[in-house]
């Protein structure tokens, strides 16, 4: 570990007098790539120098031990070094995450779909509540939601709503939110006051670039109707809506959120590229085997990984064994101490996968 953190220093002094290259300051594109870099390297650099300085002091601390001490003193040379371990054991272990590989996927925008499942109403209400939930934590985190696609029930529920949410590293905090969430609670509609149990659920696909995907124009069969409301009904007389079927996949995709044609025709091409790059990275990376494991299960969308439990006030994320009693405050948005939770116990089994000499060796 260490040599591979020597090599990295260098490249980051590299890095720092190519940033100071007159050559390299007057072509614009060439330093946005060396900064880029410099700053995806900044942190582990500023963190392994910190970690020679701790150890520097250790060395230093120790010689003392060597010296003809009174009490006082070496007492107090004891306790320092003692210190400096803890905060050596920490860089150490903050080191580890830090070199662990990145997800390439981490940068991109993301398209969130929100379907109701067992529960009818109850199900349809819940799913409007999810996507309220993602919606003001996106906005904590300064990123735009666009809905793209939505099928509203009467009572004010969604059977399915689809949505992009656009910022920086947004994959990287919601990529861990796909699967079955469950909820508790008394619906509306009861009148005996009974709790009842419905579900949704989620899936959080990467966005695709067209680059990511090529899609044959002659693989597409491309059908416009009228958009309808909840309960089925017709909302216009003009022939917006578009459904798009990928004839080799079966993968259908519709929108109607917008009046115009075109408008609903690019939204749904959108929601197809993420959903076939999706498919062929599944298919070609297997399971994903460490993620799905212990974050998504099979990656069956049917697998609860969440329960929402009104009454108690009460979430449980069942995949990493987390409870908090927050329940309301995390549905307006608070979702912070859930996602970092996951992307801790995501690194901890990347740890244990990547660099099992050095943890048995910390150990």
């Amino acid at each position: 570990m260490l040599e591979k953190l020597e090599i990295l220093e260098s490249r980051y002094v590299e890095l720092e007098q190519q940033l100071s290259d007159p050559a390299v300051l007057a072509d614009i594109d060439e330093y946005r790539k060396y900064a880029k870099k410099h700053g995806e390297l900044s942190e582990i650099v500023s963190t392994f120098r910190e970690f020679k300085d701790i150890c520097k002091e250790m060395e230093d601390t120790r010689s003392l031990f060597d010296e003809d001490l009174e009490e006082e003193l070496l007492g107090l040379a004891e306790t320092d070094l003692s210190e400096l371990e803890e905060k050596k054991g920490q860089l150490e272990e903050k080191l580890k995450f830090l070199l662990l590989p990145r997800d390439p996927r981490d940068k991109k925008n993301v398209i969130v779909e929100i379907r109701a499942g067992t529960g009818g109403d109850e199900a349809a209400l819940f799913a409007s509540d999810l996507f309220r939930m993602y919606s003001y934590y996106a906005e904590r985190q300064g990123w735009k939601v666009e809905v793209l696609d939505s099928h509203p029930t009467d009572m004010g529920g969604y059977k399915e709503i689809i949505f992009q949410v656009n910022g920086n590293y947004v994959f990287s905090k919601l990529k861990f939110e796909s699967g079955a969430h469950r909820v508790q609670r008394i619906p509306v509609t009861e009148s005996g006051g009974r709790i009842h149990t419905s579900a949704a659920t989620v899936a959080v696909l990467p966005e695709a670039e067209e680059v990511d995907v090529e899609i044959n124009p002659q693989d597409l069969r491309i059908d416009i109707f009228c958009s309808s409301g909840p309960g089925g009904q017709s909302v216009n007389t003009t022939q917006s809506a578009v459904r798009i079927t990928h004839i080799p996949t079966g993968i259908v995709v519709s929108c109607q959120d917008e009046k115009s044609q075109h408008k609903n025709k690019d939204k749904a091409m959108r929601v197809l590229r993420a959903r076939l790059l999706d498919r062929a990275e599944q298919e070609q990376h297997g399971e994903r085997s460490d993620m799905r494991r212990l974050l998504v299960g099979s990656g069956d969308r049917s697998e609860r990984i969440r329960t929402y439990n009104f009454p108690q006030g009460r979430l449980t994320d069942h995949r990493i064994g987390l409870t908090l009693y927050r329940l309301p405050n995390i549905l307006e948005g608070e979702l912070d101490e859930v996602i970092t939770a996951l992307v801790t116990a995501h690194r901890a089994e990347q740890l244990k996968e990547q660099l099992p000499e050095q943890e048995n060796t910390a150990e």
